[in-house]
């Protein structure tokens, strides 16, 4: 075989091992997105980060080969002979697929990113949800605590053997009140 062979067949090992390649940066996306479903930590916010820039770096050693390949594929070099061109044009476009592959990656890990700003923000709702719940509660609790903490001479409620029990009895009942409201509006 000639030269323009053994070049033919260099390339296409080199391109091969990029399918692996990207066969291993599918599996690593999968498996960053099971992890942001199930529970988005700033880990993996980490490795959503590193798996762009691997992407990014990924594409930025297709694209001169690429330039390489199309240049032979048109013909541009001497040292290509006819025979082998149909060969060239298979590599074109195989590295026309992996190029492909990769811009798909990076709007996947676009959309990862948004996953992951998304499920944090749903999480920090929920909890913003439940501390308000909280607040809510307490708010006219520490109303009436307040009220009757103050040290007024004349207020006829202070006089009252039953004052102290009747005032926890309706602290309670707004608190029970408020959470069964609470819980038919679906808000806990």
């Amino acid at each position: 075989m000639s030269a323009d062979y053994l070049l033919y067949t260099l390339m296409d090992v080199i391109i091969d091992n990029y399918f692996v390649l990207q066969s291993i940066i599918e599996n690593y996306i999968e498996e960053i997105e099971n992890n942001l479903i199930e529970d988005p930590e700033i880990e993996v916010l980490q490795a959503t980060h590193n798996l762009k820039r691997n992407v990014i770096d990924f594409r930025k050693s297709i694209w001169p080969l690429r330039e390489v390949v199309n240049k032979f594929q048109r013909g541009e070099s001497n040292l290509i002979s006819n025979d082998i061109q149909i060969y060239i044009r298979d590599l074109y476009d195989h590295i026309f697929k992996i190029n492909d592959s990769i811009q798909s990656y990076r709007d996947i890990v676009s959309g990862l990113l948004d996953l992951y700003l998304s499920s944090v923000s749903n999480k920090m709702n929920d909890i913003m949800m439940v501390l308000t719940v909280i607040s809510t509660i307490f708010i006219p609790l520490s109303f009436l605590a307040g009220l009757y903490g103050m040290n007024f001479a004349f207020m006829p409620e202070l006089s009252s053997p039953l004052g102290y029990p009747i005032l926890l009895f309706v602290m309670i009942a707004i608190g029970i009140g408020m959470l069964i409201l609470f819980k038919r509006k679906k808000w806990i």
